[in-house]
């Protein structure tokens, strides 16, 4: 890892794990991109500049020279109003009202260590460049940061805005990055959805003009997620260059990919800028939130590690990134709302000796709280349903060798409440207009310090009295009505942005306080799965579909861009309870296992042998972990295209793996499956517990395995690899 500034051609060379990303400051001080790809010599790149490919392009001003545009560049943060039409990542009003300005190159500095962003969450790392960039004539600057890695193939980025004028400047668009690509010939792929059907790539032809995608819902969403990636029309799984974009946040956001009538193309994002302004008053600094951009030549599973590399190592909290999962059985697919102490003591009873190790009571357990259309906000025992509050539970979870977790949706409250009755300003909304329900709740108005305060005592009061091991933290709706009390009539454009920022000091708050508790972040499902959550929460609820079958699509979907250890995947019963489909219950441990494994069904009604298949799940579970945790995945079937689903993990030093493969539907003729390996050495010799094959990695990824399938629909295999 090494940034590298050459005096002579004023060119950055920022070089990391096996990628090189480059910049040069032009004669008149603009800020132009050169290349990021592959790793390359830190050679003259400026011939790669096509200056005077459109006479009919503006000069910059002040400048008399119709063979110079700022068209003809790639900007590094492209601006508005001086002849580049592309999108800018930054629109600024003047006190005159133009939105003019022209940030050039001011000064640079290379940082021993990266600096966090104030008040979001944030890769950590090492060697980082900031080049301050100016318009002279307003003072509104912008200071631009670039961390490369010698451990993940990605750059992270963000930008700070500045005013050092004695005047207050507005900021109606505040991207985060730039990113100028050298043609136009790509996709586009992106992560769409709903609820309990997250993250299905779509890809499609990049084209002259702009495709976006985007959030308005003050939270990344299940309907798009805050990803995308450029890639070579031929690229696939294992061939080709992939460019992935990733943004750590959690409110509105929108992702552009811009082909230009010059043939190349530009990308950028970052905070939504719909329904967004924000005052920028004398001195006053406005961080963008960071963006991970992730280069592979070896197709949309290079990048995929790279992302995995990038948030394992330097995102997830390091206490927990690699640290032993809990195998939970959760009570809200047994229960739903309706249980007792004595109905929840006897679904710990009947996993003893299983191998789950943590119990976790969901939704109910507080207030006046039977079913969901009362009781948020008042996070208090309901000791109606809970003799002798939550400790009798607690105290016999624990005698039973298990940890006991506690489901909370701190953000909402329902109208009918205490907390509403007593504070009914402190939801969201606009004065004297109804509000929107969702899910019989309103959203609390994170913007405001003393809603946070409140929420932060109730929680932090519930965990400090009693001995609470994990939490899942779940957010059930998206905001409507965006008004807060605390924000002037001209400053509501801010609200999305404030409650990102309200969100992550909720959880500096309260995950910091409770250092001991294992967090586990939920969204009706998925609808919250992005970068910002996992640098608070190791792991988040991948979707409440919990049906196998669909979950080979949502968890494939998923780790095209998140590691399989940040992903919740359960065990539950059937006739699955979103779908309605019966699986086999090998098959459901099989899918859940390559995830961070749990179970949610009502354990009394378990036989036997289902006992010993849990039994046997968790063992195998407990086995592999680590390579769950650390290794490098492999998607080799894709089940949005075939009939089956398979993936490989495989150990960083390649000595072991893991194989998945499933199979939908049973079909004639077709029992048997060929399956070529992925990720192993080539010059190493593994063996197959399974099927007693000894054989090299090579042969094992070009000759392959061949499994054969029972004869029933939604059948699987997993097979252990080790070196010998």
């Amino acid at each position: 890892m090494s940034i590298i500034f050459d005096s002579n051609t004023k060119t950055f060379f920022l070089n990391g794990k096996g990628i090189t990303y480059a910049m040069c400051i032009c004669d008149n001080g603009y800020l132009s991109h050169l290349y990021f790809g592959s790793s390359v010599g830190c050679d003259d790149l400026r011939y790669t500049h096509a200056v005077g490919r459109r006479s009919t392009l503006a000069t910059p001003p002040g400048v008399d020279k119709d063979s110079l545009s700022y068209g003809s560049f790639s900007p590094e943060l492209a601006f508005f109003g001086t002849g580049d039409y592309r999108e800018p990542a930054v629109m600024v009003r003047n006190p005159a009202g133009d939105r003019l300005c022209q940030l050039l190159y001011c000064s640079h500095e290379i940082l021993d260590s990266k600096p966090a962003i104030d008040g979001m969450p944030s890769l950590d790392g090492g060697q980082t460049l900031v080049i301050s960039l100016k318009d002279a004539l307003s003072g509104f600057g912008a200071e631009l940061y670039y961390t490369v890695y010698d451990d993940a193939s990605v750059i992270t980025r963000h930008a700070v805005f500045t005013n050092s004028s004695d005047n207050a400047l507005t900021l109606d668009r505040a991207y985060s990055f730039s990113l100028a690509l050298p043609t136009r010939k790509y996709d586009v792929l992106t992560l769409e959805g709903s609820w309990a059907s997250e993250r299905s790539p779509q890809r499609t032809h990049m084209h002259n003009g702009v495709i976006s995608i985007d959030s308005k819902r003050c939270s990344s969403s299940a309907v798009l997620n805050p990803f995308m990636a450029v890639l070579s029309r031929n690229a696939t799984e294992t061939h080709g260059k992939v460019y992935g974009i990733n943004l750590v946040y959690s409110s509105s956001f929108v992702l552009k990919a811009e082909g230009t009538e010059n043939g190349d193309s530009l990308i950028t994002g970052g905070i939504n800028d719909f329904d967004f302004n924000w005052m920028l008053g004398a001195g006053e600094r406005f961080e963008t939130p960071e963006v991970v951009i992730a280069f592979s030549d070896e197709g949309i599973g290079g990048m995929s590690r790279a992302f995995h590399d990038a948030y394992r190592n330097h995102l997830i909290p390091k206490n927990r990134a690699f640290e032993s999962r809990p195998v939970v059985i959760n009570n809200w697919e047994a229960t739903y709302f309706n249980f007792d102490t004595d109905k929840l003591k006897a679904i710990v009873n009947a996993v003893e000796g299983t191998g789950i190790n943590t119990f976790v009571l969901d939704d109910g357990w507080f207030g006046k709280r039977d079913n969901d259309h009362s009781g948020l906000g008042d996070w208090y025992v309901n000791t109606d349903k809970l003799r002798g509050g939550l400790s009798e539970i607690i105290a016999h979870t624990h005698a039973k060798g298990l940890k006991f977790g506690l489901w909370f949706e701190p953000e909402m409250v329902n109208e009918d409440s205490e907390l509403f009755r007593e504070h009914p300003d402190y939801a969201i909304g606009a004065p004297d207009r109804p509000r929107c329900y969702s899910r019989h709740q309103y959203m609390l108005d994170l913007t405001r310090k003393d809603v946070r305060d409140h929420i932060v005592r109730s929680v932090n009061k519930v965990l400090a009295e009693n001995e609470i091991d994990y939490v899942k933290w779940d957010y059930n709706r998206n905001v409507t009505d965006k008004y807060s009390l605390c924000l002037p009539p001209d400053r509501q454009k801010e609200f999305d942005h404030r409650y990102a920022l309200g969100l992550y000091d909720l959880c500096e708050r309260i995950v910091n306080a409770n250092p001991h508790v294992f967090f586990e972040g939920c969204s009706g499902g998925g609808a919250r799965f992005d970068p910002a959550i996992l640098y608070y929460f190791p792991q988040i609820w991948t979707s409440d579909d919990t049906d196998a079958e669909e979950r080979t699509r949502i968890q494939y979907g998923t780790s095209i861009c998140y590691p399989l250890s940040a992903m919740s995947a359960h065990v539950s019963a059937v006739p699955n309870h979103q779908t309605g489909r019966t699986t086999p219950f090998r098959t459901r441990g099989h899918v859940a296992g390559m995830s961070a494994t749990g179970y949610e069904l009502d354990t009394t009604r378990l036989t036997d042998e289902e006992k010993k298949l849990i039994s046997a799940q968790t063992a195998q579970y407990k086995k592999h972990e680590q390579l769950i945790l650390r290794g490098d995945l492999y998607r080799i079937d894709d089940p949005f295209e075939d009939n089956f689903f398979s993936e490989a993990v495989v150990s960083k030093d390649r000595s072991k793996a893991i194989v998945l493969v499933y199979r939908t539907l049973n079909v004639p003729n077709a029992y048997a499956k060929r399956l070529t390996l992925a990720g192993l050495d080539p010059n190493k010799t593994y063996h197959i517990e399974e099927l007693d094959i000894t054989a090299k990695g090579s042969t094992l990824m070009n000759v392959g395995i061949v499994i054969k399938f029972q004869r029933e629909d939604f059948t699987s295999e997993t097979y252990y690899v080790h070196e010998v």
